[in-house]
């Protein structure tokens, strides 16, 4: 970015007053992406000609994603195939959204059976160890409430290489599916998740970031126990970027400096009261 000419402050940064606050609480803050949501906004609010357009979370967002799962689904209709599993890793919600919500689409009419499965670090366990309420959708508590499935937004996010999925919630929409069991969450360490991404490298070529990694983990798991029960299914995962930008986290993991993180507990007594 620098290199084109921008100016680049990294979050928690010491130009805005959330970010001023939580490093003076806390000075060696990793940072979070609802802590760089906080600062994006307050920033955009100094100036009127200014806006701010959320790429992940509300609903509109992962509805707007899901170009890529109707041109998935378009290109599977031409090999004559339909997925069984789909899957894809969650932050906010916008990645396995695009993917699934075509198809989700189909299993909500009764026109398809598919097993959606949504894959999150354990260091953020948003889906499966997060409660369901009323949450702000960044740390400074600048957006609108939001139900969704969280860990409180005043969750220090442990920090994990997978940095889009470095959220304390996800998006309401997919929390209702996941409510309702037509979408399974599932959690990995931040070691498993590096070790099934070594293997697709050394297998397919390509070097998948750490976020997509989560999607590439859960689809080896699946295929290595298709095998064992000799069952002929159609896998679709959301191979969702490379991950030329997080050499340095493949570095670490190659040398066993990777460190996995889980939250002992999750306190949420300071989340608003909303009855």
């Amino acid at each position: 970015m620098e290199i084109y000419g921008a100016e680049v402050f990294p979050s928690p940064s010491t130009i805005t007053s959330v970010g001023r606050k939580i490093l003076k609480e806390d000075p060696e803050h990793p940072g979070s992406l609802g802590i760089a949501i906080s600062e994006a906004i307050e920033d955009v609010l100094r100036d009127e000609k200014s806006r701010y357009c959320l790429g992940s979370v509300l609903n509109h967002v992962l509805l707007h994603q899901t170009i890529i799962g109707l041109e998935a689904k378009m290109q599977m209709e031409k090999l004559g195939e339909y997925s069984d599993y789909i899957i894809g890793c969650v932050g906010g919600g916008s990645n396995f959204a695009g993917i699934a919500y075509p198809f989700v689409r189909d299993v909500l009419k009764g026109k398809s059976v598919v097993e959606f499965i949504a894959i999150e670090p354990k260091a953020a366990p948003t889906m499966t160890r997060g409660k369901y309420t009323y949450d702000y959708g960044d740390t400074g508590e600048l957006t609108p409430l939001l139900k969704m499935h969280t860990v409180g937004h005043k969750y220090r996010v442990p920090p994990i290489h997978a940095g889009g999925l470095r959220y304390h919630g996800v998006a309401p929409t997919i929390s209702i599916l996941v409510n309702h069991g037509i979408v399974k969450p599932i959690a990995y360490h931040q070691n498993e998740v590096f070790r099934a991404a070594v293997f697709f490298a050394k297998h397919e070529g390509i070097v998948p970031a750490p976020e997509s990694a989560h999607a590439v983990k859960a689809a080896i798991d699946i295929a290595r126990n298709l095998k064992k029960s000799n069952e002929k299914k159609v896998i679709l995962f959301n191979l969702s970027g490379h991950g030329l930008l997080d050499l340095s986290g493949y570095q670490e993991y190659l040398e066993g400096k990777l460190p996995d993180y889980e939250p002992e507990r999750i306190n949420l007594t300071y989340l608003p009261k909303i009855q």
